[in-house]
This record gives structure tokens, sequence and C-alpha cells, in this order.
């Protein structure tokens, strides 16, 4: 088969290698398409630090085409229509055991997995060799669409974290894909959603999933226009989409007494961000981290995205094939499009 391999920062391209042998426990996934997410631009350009050579992709969609001996036959079929996640926890720790497979002790982007030749999450490859934990089942749409139900997983994990309630004032800070589909849900809850950006193209296409009032942070002063639209409570809730630390310190100024402050984002540079303690404890405020999803939060991504229940469609913006893996990159960490996707 053939896998897409990252030799060094700003370098990759296919290698021949040999397709996994399924194995009695294990199902063989021949990949249709996978999406190139934020982490893997941040592998291509250097900031997300990996021992080369490395295998990238875990937004993937495929179809089972073996299966070992100790498989159940009845819930799985050759020719099912799977997504393929959660590959990544131990499933053995405390964390992974109470059902935080998103936290798992020992969860590792550049684990060794099962039949690849090298380290990595493995989705840039032709097959993959998975637990049959690890795949999920689609259906009525495109494997361009299915690729890209780990990032919707990811925000349903984070809005439950937030318990966002009906009535809530939710500011998103970001209005790339991640914000975007944390503005749908958070509407959906019976939020009112305001979202800040500097692209105002970006802004429009809030407007249309979903956000009540949209801010450009460029033109407005964010806090006074918060204080202004909720008549100075602030928000309940807010997520931070963005990678840049001085974004963190803007929420303090923007959210309500008993809050919820939510770090969605990883941060670049990982710079240290001062706040007063004694205002944390007095209004009874919540900073909170979320990364990753678990089986739940997958299952039923992939059964919304499968109902049409969310439209995953405006969030594709290129397709390459396989063949033009380096391209598809290239294009991808110019950061002006949502999922860059390549297809097998």
């Amino acid at each position: 088969m053939k896998t897409a391999v990252f030799t060094n920062i700003r370098e990759i391209g296919l290698q021949e290698c040999e397709t996994p042998v399924v194995k009695k426990n294990k199902v063989l996934v021949r990949i249709d398409a996978c999406a190139i997410c934020t982490w893997e631009e941040r592998v291509y350009t250097g900031v997300n630090k990996v021992e080369f050579p490395f295998i990238g992709g875990h937004e993937i969609a495929g179809k089972v085409v073996a299966m070992g001996d100790e498989i159940n036959k009845t819930e799985w079929k050759i020719g099912d229509k799977v997504v393929v996640g959660v590959t990544l926890p131990c499933r053995n720790c405390y964390y992974c055991k109470t059902g935080n497979e998103q936290s798992c002790e020992y969860f590792n982007h550049s684990a060794h997995l099962d039949g690849l030749p090298y380290k990595g999450m493995g989705g840039l490859s032709e097959y993959l060799l998975v637990s049959p934990d690890c795949i999920f089942k689609y259906d009525n749409i495109s494997p361009v669409e299915a690729c890209i139900v780990e990032p919707l997983s990811c925000v349903i994990h984070s809005v439950e974290t937030a318990d966002i309630q009906l009535g809530d004032t939710v500011l998103i800070i970001g209005a790339g894909i991640m914000g975007l589909l944390h503005t749908i849900l958070c509407q959906r809850r019976g939020a009112t959603v305001i979202v800040s950006d500097v692209n105002e193209e970006r802004l429009k296409i809030a407007k249309s999933m979903g956000a009540k009032y949209v801010i450009n942070p460029q033109k407005e002063k964010l806090d006074e226009k918060v204080r202004e639209i909720t008549n100075g409570i602030k928000a309940q809730a807010i997520f931070d989409t963005t990678p840049i630390p001085a974004v963190v310190a803007d929420t303090f100024k923007c959210i309500s007494n008993v809050g919820k402050i939510v770090l969605y984002s990883s941060i670049h540079p990982a710079e240290p961000v001062l706040f007063d303690p004694n205002w944390v404890h007095s209004k009874s405020i919540q900073i909170l981290g979320t990364a990753n999803s678990n089986d739940r939060d997958f299952m039923r991504a992939a059964k919304m995205v499968s109902e049409g229940v969310i439209d995953m469609k405006p969030f594709i913006s290129e397709v390459y094939s396989f063949g033009n893996i380096k391209e598809a990159f290239e294009s991808a960490v110019k950061a002006d499009k949502f999922r860059v996707i390549v297809t097998f």
C-alpha cells in the first residue's frame, strides 16, 4: 500500500509499504478520505515536534474490507462504511475505564500503531488496521463529508463540558471550522451566540450558521460590545478556539459571574497567562480545558451527520487526490480554508 510519510519539516511524500495483515481481533479498513487537521499542519510546518519519519492523519472515513476471526460478524460486515477514531487511548487506565478516553493517561499522537511502518496516527495511508472499538458506522453521505465527523465529535465534547443551557449567552472566539461547529451546536442548545473574528467573510458565515451577533475585534472593542449586547451581564460561557495566548486574557473581560471559559484550542506559543485568583474565587469562574473526544461523542457525531442534522459540506474547502499530498499540505497551511481533504 501507499502511505504519506513526513520525513522532515515541510517534507512529505508517498512511500510503498506492506498492507497490514488482518489479525484475529482487528478490522482492516480501506481509507477513502482523510482530512488535514491543524495538528498535521503544525507537524508539516515544524510547530508540533515529532520524530521523523511520521505518518499523520486522524480524520478518517473508509470501508471495512477484512475482519479477524474474533470480530462480531453480527455487528460488523465487509463493506460497512465507517469513520475511524479514538485510536490513541490505551483503554486500560483509570480515565479510559471511567469513560474519559479523550483524557487517557497515556494518550500519544506518536504511538506506533499496529500494521504501520512508522509512528503516527496513520490516516494518510491506503489501509489501516484498527480495533472494532475504534470504528463507527455512517450512512447517506460521501466519505469527504464523513471524514470530518472527528472535529464534530470534539466539539460535541466541548459543548457538553460547558453544559450550555437554554437561554445562555455564549461567546465563541474564532470562526474557523471549530468555532463554526460550536456556533451550530450552541445555537441548537438554545443559546444566544456571539462570534468574534477578524475575518469579515467568516463572520458572515457565522451569521448564516446561527450566530445572533458578530464582532470584529479589530473594529470594535470586544469586551465593551459583549457588555452592550448582554446589558452588562456578559457571557455565561466562552469558547476560545484560537491558538493565541493574548486571546485567553480577553476572555476574562467578557465572562459573567459563575461563567465558564473553555480553552478549546492548544495555545502556540504556550505562554503563561496571568489572572487574578481572587476574581476566579469570588465570582465563581470556571476555567475548563477540553481536547479530543470519546466513543460516545464519536457515535453521536456520526449519527448526526448521517441523518443530516449537521451538514458538513460547507466545511469542505478543497479535495486533493492522494498523489498530490504535498500540494494538499501547501494549500492547507495557508490557513485560509476550513478543511482540505485527501481522497484515495
